[in-house]
């Protein structure tokens, strides 16, 4: 028959889970603390990274996104607040404070054109119309940060993906899958039809109305009855290829 452990065993087991306990509990300590020097150590190389090529972050867009990578790297978010290091050195907190005024201020302008959807690019190429007399460049990146800087002000002011194409949202509308698919469908030609959406997406034609009315409620579409063919097309500025915002130069 086989011999339990005594009580001295057990509690010679017991010592030896609490020494392996106590020694990796001391492991992670000392890789916590070897983290944390590195990365007090990288921030303080960034820091003089800053300081040297501060003109070069705060005039060239490229050379500025590849500086908020670095940032991000060691957990540093140089937009976080107006005061500290950054925004003293830098500025750069003023920088993208000023683009999300002027952004708000492009959307709300070219709202009734679009319904509150509007390309990135054609939102930068407004933005940089209205910069000419700036120092700064801008940049699809600077834009899409300060973008990110919007949401305290609630619902609306995000950057959602259509295809391959992203857009700008200013409205507190809600685009499910429908919806995406019809917008992604008429990058092509500006303009679908409930006969298209219903031949190429495999849908009722219920289900092809419903998401399109719902579509121009929200102002996100137009309609165009002046054809021979007697149908209906739903045009939808924000996504076509083929339209751009008129009043771009005067806004």
């Amino acid at each position: 028959m086989r011999r339990r452990p005594g009580i001295g065993g057990l509690q010679t087991a017991a010592a030896a889970r609490d020494q392996y306990r106590l020694l990796g509990e001391n492991v992670a300590k000392l890789r916590t603390d070897l983290m944390k020097e590195q990365l007090s150590t990288f921030r303080s190389q960034l820091e003089d990274f800053a300081r040297k090529h501060k003109n070069d972050i705060r005039k060239n867009p490229a050379f500025r996104s590849q500086f908020h990578e670095m940032c991000a790297k060691v957990g540093v978010d140089p937009l976080a607040s107006n005061k500290g290091f950054w925004a003293e050195l830098l500025g750069i907190g003023d920088f993208y404070y000023e683009l999300g005024v002027q952004i708000v201020d492009i959307c709300l302008a070219t709202r009734a054109h679009n319904g509150g959807l509007i390309k990135l690019e054609e939102l930068c190429k407004i933005l940089c119309q209205r910069r000419k007399g700036a120092r700064e460049a801008v940049s699809e990146d600077d834009c899409l940060r300060a973008i990110s800087k919007l949401k305290v002000l609630g619902s609306g002011f995000e950057v959602i993906s259509v295809g391959k194409r992203k857009l700008v949202r200013s409205v507190p509308t809600e685009l499910n899958k429908d919806h995406n698919e019809i917008l992604e469908m008429a990058q092509a030609q500006g303009f679908v039809t409930v006969e298209e959406v219903e031949r190429r997406l495999s849908w009722s034609s219920g289900r092809a109305i419903d998401a399109l009315e719902t579509l121009l409620d929200e102002g996100l579409a137009m309609i165009d009855d002046g054809h021979r063919d007697g149908r209906r097309r739903y045009w939808f500025p924000c996504v076509s290829s083929i339209s751009s915002y008129v009043g771009a130069e005067t806004i």
